[in-house]
């Protein structure tokens, strides 16, 4: 639905992956039918270097055209020439490379020839499947855009209409606040509200309507409207908001035009990074969750037997957190305290450290004798990683708070819900056992936020690793 270049390359990052995917495998099984399983050293190295050299012109093709652009509207017909239109640019500038550099007898055109025909197979096989696994997940709820819209009465049921021509299941209308009169009444609007399940919001709950329902996307179609207080909030939520272009706009960063759904709209987006960043990071977050999960594995065989003669439950301990846009996910860690911790923290809520909105305090009773080790050792996030490669979590973020905290936020600690929450942050390396200030928590998150870049990360990651090798900072 949305036709900018920039956003479509971040939102499907997904068959970005699984064109590289296809590329890889296409060119393997190529090489192998037609030269063999023989890794001589100077011709492996030669198809090695080629089948490189096509990795970059289709990033290359990937970052001058709209190589995704209404994937999700395409069918399998479709789909099919897509792939084979790919195939065909690669295959010319090869082919044009071979020429110019007069190299066309140093490879096998049979390979090429093989790489081609596979490629197109692969690469429609592997989007159709993706395209239908994220239908049925929208369809079940699943990877939507929670979308609120303001408007005006007379122009809602258009733009639903206009939208529905090319929707998708990707934004989903949970809500709808008309500027006019909400007391007023339609019986068309009243049936469109009730058979879709939009809730009808008033103007003075607009904020706590974002903050309960996860909301991902704001739609403001209302010429000379802009509550500037609203948008900031949005924004620093990490929520993006789309405007019709006949509005009068207030001061506004990070804008770009787009088409969604048949509407050209303005729109405006928190700052987190390029899509090439955003993309780093994620494969980043794919491979350190993969070889995190194999260690929870290991440590599972380990410390699972201790925790379960300590304290008779589940080794696992899995608590709702809060994530992206205020997002409900459950997040696991090894349990380090007794299986009444959380009744048992209403009686010593007077002990807690925390100036605000967190529960920190030294020599916890609801700590297990094994629990302190995995604590101080930081075994106990290592379940995390499950979070991190599922994509709930990044590696490096800011920290998830659980539902009870997060329904006493004030409206500026929204901002930490920016980003997706990670496994460590700012606010972990800067000694979070010393910090007993909610509010400078939300500083150190807010200024991560604001700065983000990948040397900030890596920044971040080496000085975990520190944190944690001389546990320090352990809570």
């Amino acid at each position: 639905m949305v036709e900018s270049r920039k956003s479509v390359r971040t939102k499907h990052i997904d068959f970005i992956l699984l064109d590289l995917i296809a590329i890889v495998i296409s060119f393997v099984l190529a090489y192998i039918i037609r030269i063999k399983p023989t890794f001589e050293s100077d011709l492996f190295v030669r198809y090695r270097n080629l089948g490189l050299i096509i990795v970059a012109i289709y990033m290359l093709i990937l970052l001058f055209s709209g190589l995704h652009s209404d994937i999700l509207k395409r069918s399998f017909t479709s789909e099919l020439w897509h792939a084979i239109m790919v195939n065909g640019y690669m295959a010319l500038f090869i082919f044009g490379l071979f020429f110019s550099l007069k190299t066309t007898d140093d490879y096998s055109r049979i390979v090429l020839g093989l790489f081609f025909v596979i490629d197109v197979t692969f690469m429609t096989f592997f989007r159709s499947f993706r395209k239908n696994q994220l239908k049925i997940g929208y369809r079940e709820g699943k990877g939507v855009s929670n979308s609120l819209i303001i408007t005006y009465r007379d122009s809602f049921i258009e733009f639903l209409r206009t939208i529905d021509k090319n929707n998708t299941g990707f934004y989903k209308y949970i809500g709808v606040v008309f500027l006019d009169d909400n007391s007023g009444s339609d019986g068309e609007i009243e049936w469109i509200l009730k058979d879709r399940n939009i809730r009808l919001v008033d103007q003075n709950d607009i904020l706590e309507f974002v903050k309960e329902n996860a909301v991902n996307s704001a739609f403001i179609l209302a010429k000379s409207y802009y509550n500037k207080k609203m948008v900031d909030t949005f924004l620093g939520m990490g929520i993006t908001v789309y405007f019709g272009l006949d509005m009068e706009l207030g001061s506004i960063s990070n804008v770009s035009v787009e088409t969604v759904g048949g509407y050209t709209l303005i729109t405006s987006s928190i700052s987190t990074g390029t899509p090439g960043e955003l993309f780093l990071k994620r494969i980043f977050d794919v491979m350190v969750g993969f070889v995190g999960v194999i260690f929870t594995g290991f440590f599972y065989l380990v410390f699972a037997p201790i925790i379960k003669a300590q304290s008779p439950g589940p080794a696992f301990f899995a608590q709702e957190r809060v994530g992206k846009n205020g997002k409900i996910f459950k997040m696991y860690k090894f349990r380090s305290m007794y299986m009444d911790a959380e009744e048992r923290k209403k009686e010593l809520m007077d002990q807690n450290q925390m100036s605000g909105l967190m529960f920190k305090m030294d020599n916890d009773p609801r700590i297990m004798p094994i629990g302190h080790f995995i604590r101080k050792t930081s075994i106990d996030e290592f379940p995390q990683f499950w979070n991190i490669l599922k994509g709930d979590m990044s590696f490096v973020g800011t920290r998830p708070p659980t539902k009870d905290e997060y329904m006493q936020y004030d409206m500026h600690h929204l901002s930490r819900l920016a980003i997706k929450p990670g496994l460590t942050g700012m606010w972990q390396v800067s000694g979070r056992s010393e910090i007993t200030d909610f509010e400078e928590v939300v500083r150190l998150d807010n200024e991560y936020i604001r700065n983000f870049s990948l040397l900030l990360d890596v920044k971040i990651i080496l000085k975990t690793f520190g944190a944690v090798l001389g546990q320090k900072g352990s809570v």
